[in-house]
């Protein structure tokens, strides 16, 4: 009987130590896995009066409050890079409208520049031309005048104005003297 005994406060004791209640799971453990988070969570708010101190509960909030807040902080990242993608794009969108401005406005003064001189028979210099290339052609007239299909009088009077034959506008005097000399 002696051994029925010890059995049974043996039994008991044993009964007594697997009952104790198991410390609650860290902030950190729900953090880790988000099941056991959910789980806790569910079994949380079914009755929020019997579980608002309960230390397993306070720290499945606070570890939704820090998933939440890791969260918003990925998300932030991620607009952030959204939102620099665009404004390079942006940039680049105006760069190029404003190089186009440019080129339409350069065409444009080329153009007029091309009017103006149309009016005395004159045309643009070409627009691509190399240094190299630059120094030949820097000496050469830009515009050829036409040879006079009038006949010049081969005499004159006195205060008569000859006209130039060498294709230039200034008149010329015949009491000049040659330039030749003896």
């Amino acid at each position: 009987m002696h051994t029925k005994l010890l059995l049974i406060v043996g039994g008991i004791s044993l009964l007594a130590a697997c009952s104790e209640e198991r410390p609650p799971r860290s902030t950190q453990s729900f953090v880790d896995n988000p099941m056991m988070l959910e789980a806790v969570m569910l079994r949380c708010s079914q009755d929020r009066a019997a579980t608002r101190y309960d230390a397993e509960c306070v720290n499945a909030r606070e570890a939704v409050k820090i998933v939440e807040t890791k969260e918003e902080a990925a998300r932030k990242v991620e607009w952030e890079a959204r939102s620099e993608s665009k404004r390079q794009a942006l940039r680049r969108a105006q760069e190029a409208a404003s190089q186009a401005r440019r080129r339409v406005a350069e065409e444009e003064r080329l153009r007029k520049e091309a009017e103006y001189l149309a009016q005395f028979g004159l045309d643009l210099p070409p627009a691509d031309v190399s240094s190299e290339e630059e120094g030949e052609i820097g000496n050469l007239p830009a515009a050829v005048i036409p040879e006079s299909t009038e006949q010049q009088p081969t005499t004159s009077g006195p205060g008569d104005v000859i006209p130039a034959t060498d294709g230039g506008n200034a008149p010329t005097s015949p009491n000049q003297p040659d330039e030749e000399g003896p």
